[in-house]
């Protein structure tokens, strides 16, 4: 698998070279496809889920270019993993285990070394053309100060949870994933992980109140 593959087709030109009608196949059906050596099937889950496996990564590694970097190696490893891919489960369950245990290792490998932000407040995604963090025109200089300080306290807070909250919190609050998806990932009941996102939250709720 050539790494080139994870970026050069667009999502609506991959669904229509795997012939994958959107409304009719699951994700799960499509990478049955890829098991069977269908690329085109590949590079629309890579398109689709790309953004979203990007943003899961910032917030894991809260560097930019690691994210990007760590994002190529999740698809890499579902590549990889084709042919033993089973349908039975979700396929983001499937793929956010893959990307929570590549997040675990990498956090583990680089434990000692200091993150390092690499995204600049004014500097235009290449993909979106939207700043991280686009200003309000409504609000005066003052309230944009307030506004950008409080972003920038939570994501400091949010990397600051114990590893398995913080992967909590970015599947649930940022991925907008269920407590059900959640705890499939993480391998935990679902009770289990309405506790661990409790305890994430009223931390966080805790550190964060002068914002509030």
């Amino acid at each position: 698998m050539d790494r080139g593959l994870l970026g050069i087709a667009s999502a609506p030109r991959a669904q229509a070279a795997a012939g994958v009608p959107g409304e009719t196949l699951t994700d799960a059906d499509i990478m049955l496809r890829v098991k069977t050596g269908d690329d085109a099937a590949f590079e629309y889950l890579v398109q689709k889920y790309r953004r979203p496996m990007v943003s899961f990564m910032f917030r894991m590694a809260h560097n930019a270019a690691m994210a990007e970097d760590l994002a190529q190696e999740v698809f890499l490893r579902v590549y990889r993993s084709r042919e033993g891919y089973q349908a039975s489960a979700k396929f983001t369950t499937w793929l956010y285990r893959i990307a929570t245990n590549l997040a675990v290792n990498h956090a583990r490998d680089t434990r000692h070394e200091r993150p390092e932000s690499t995204v600049n407040l004014d500097e235009p995604d290449a993909n979106t053309g939207q700043t991280p963090d686009l200003a309000d025109g409504s609000l005066t200089v003052e309230e944009e100060i307030v506004r950008r300080e409080r972003l920038a306290a939570i994501r400091q807070k949010v990397q600051a949870l114990p590893e398995r909250q913080r992967m909590a919190v970015a599947m649930h609050k940022y991925q907008q994933m269920d407590y059900k998806q959640i705890a499939e990932v993480l391998k935990l009941s679902e009770s289990a992980t309405k506790s661990l996102l409790f305890r994430a939250y009223e931390t966080l709720r805790e550190q964060l109140k002068e914002f509030v």
